[in-house]
């Protein structure tokens, strides 16, 4: 009798592998599973779904920009500008954040805290006037009536959303990007290998002497850019309340009272609280190396100007008339460092690039940029 629950499991999931709606993540074994919304259980089919959704140009009102536009497969899926740029050239507010192990976070974008899914987060750059990314505010009955005319994307949606008989529609759309982003997880650096794979050679003597830098208290990096994701921000079946971090690190004190630029007040905008200003989600640095420009809008250009120009120095603003920043977080009390320890630490940050999920992911852009170009060619 204590072997059918077993057997009824095993009975279920051998069902759900000969339908094809059983998700098998790509991660190692050490690495906790990502949370997803009960309403929107990740399969095959749906991450197939999202990823051509996602190279598709087609979502853009001008059909000039896909999602991609902004999220670069060979970039950790940012842009490498400093300031996204949407389909019709206007300029956003913020740096493009890499999508790399998206499926971690409990809250998206740089400083909104309310926005907690993928699902959700979609809706802005699709529909989102200010600025305009995708341009498709009022235009979802075109934006349907192209997936419709496709000649792969009726099957595709009946493959993804049986229940509801492939139909076409913004919450299938969501939740099938939202499922692709999900799929893009990273866990295979060199300092993976190192750290967890036991192969002590996978990383090199100056990145090993940046990891002492990174996890020491005279620098302190850690404190908010630690977890499997080096961000103090994730959430997952081990930690299914999951931590939320929003940090001002000093880059900006314009008043001298610890104030930002206008519009980029930060968690503040969405809080109201004085004490938020110049707050922002403290991002993860998987594939770091990969994502330059940083910081919230891009304003510095390298990962040694991060650390010289602003973490060493109480943030940037601390080499301003003004003096540092009075809000910044108690972690950033500058420090000195050497030239040879900053490359030390930049070699650590170098070492946690997952070159295998980088190639893998430009070779599925191609597929599905190929995939488009036929299509138009019929």
């Amino acid at each position: 009798m204590k072997r059918w629950p077993v057997v009824i499991m095993g009975l279920g999931m051998a069902l759900a592998a000969v339908a094809g709606t059983r998700y098998d993540w790509p991660i190692p074994a050490w690495a906790p599973t990502p949370l997803v919304p009960k309403d929107n259980p990740m399969t095959p089919a749906k991450v197939a779904l999202g990823r051509a959704l996602f190279y598709d140009k087609r979502l853009s009102a001008n059909q000039t920009q896909a999602c991609a536009g902004c999220h670069l497969p060979d970039k950790s899926f940012s842009d490498g500008l400093s300031l996204a740029k949407g389909s019709t050239g206007e300029l956003g507010k913020r740096n493009a954040m890499a999508l790399v192990n998206v499926a971690y976070l409990p809250t998206l974008t740089w400083a909104n805290p309310n926005i907690t899914s993928l699902e959700q987060q979609i809706l802005n750059p699709l529909f989102g006037e200010h600025p305009i990314e995708m341009g498709m505010a009022g235009k979802e009955q075109l934006l349907f009536e192209r997936l419709r005319a496709d000649p792969d994307y009726p099957r595709l949606f009946k493959q993804a959303f049986p229940a509801q008989k492939g139909e076409i529609s913004l919450k299938t759309l969501t939740r099938a990007i939202a499922s692709f982003e999900r799929s893009l997880l990273s866990f295979d650096s060199p300092y993976d290998r190192y750290r967890y794979g036991g192969q002590r050679d996978a990383i090199s003597p100056s990145a090993k002497r940046g990891e002492q830098l990174f996890f020491g208290e005279r620098l302190e990096c850690y404190h908010c850019h630690g977890g499997i994701n080096f961000t103090d921000n994730q959430i997952h079946r081990m930690q299914p309340l999951g931590e939320r971090g929003f940090h001002n690190t000093g880059l900006y004190n314009e008043d001298g009272q610890g104030a930002y630029p206008p519009g980029a007040s930060g968690l503040r905008e969405f809080t109201q609280k004085a004490a938020d200003e110049g707050k922002f989600r403290t991002p993860g640095l998987r594939n770091i190396a990969l994502t330059a420009p940083y910081m919230h809008d891009g304003s510095l250009p390298t990962l040694q100007a991060v650390v010289r120009l602003h973490y060493a120095q109480k943030g940037r603003a601390g080499q301003s008339g003004a003096g540092p920043n009075p809000l910044r977080s108690q972690f950033i009390q500058g420090f000195q460092i050497t030239d040879e320890e900053v490359a030390d630490l930049v070699a650590f940050l170098e070492s946690l690039t997952d070159q295998r999920f980088i190639d893998q992911s430009v070779a599925t852009q191609a597929v599905e940029s190929s995939k488009r170009k036929e299509h138009a060619a019929r």
